[in-house]
């Protein structure tokens, strides 16, 4: 848990939480006063091709009260951090591709425009 201090002369403390599910799933929760009003997921995935596990950063969400006080970035921070204390050889990111905010985020924290993704809708 990383504990964080507010900007401004507020001084309650906010929270990250991580919460692991399992070997390869953690929940990362940012919360004020209690509640939750941000979250990330980072699911772990080892493959045959590299010794090494990859990460996938998920469902990145804040509460649209508390955007653009960095809560997203304080975040994906958390998840990349976890990713490379679990020797993760990669971390991907994905996001629609309407979501320029989102994009200028992940690029601004050192993540790179790399392909495209395909799936199918069941």
């Amino acid at each position: 848990m990383e504990k964080l201090k507010p900007s401004g002369n507020n001084k309650e403390e906010h929270n990250i939480n991580y919460i692991e599910g399992s070997s390869n799933f953690y929940k990362f929760e940012y919360k004020v006063d209690g509640k939750t009003v941000g979250r990330a997921y980072l699911f772990i995935i080892k493959n045959d091709l590299h010794q090494k596990p990859y990460g996938l950063l998920e469902d990145v969400f804040v509460e649209e009260n508390y955007r653009g006080q960095g809560i997203g970035k304080k975040l994906v921070n958390s998840v990349i951090l976890k990713a490379k204390e679990l020797g993760c050889y990669k971390l991907i990111a994905t996001s629609r591709l309407e979501r320029e905010y989102v994009h200028k985020l992940y690029e601004s924290l050192g993540l790179q425009k790399w392909g495209y993704e395909f799936r199918i809708d069941f």
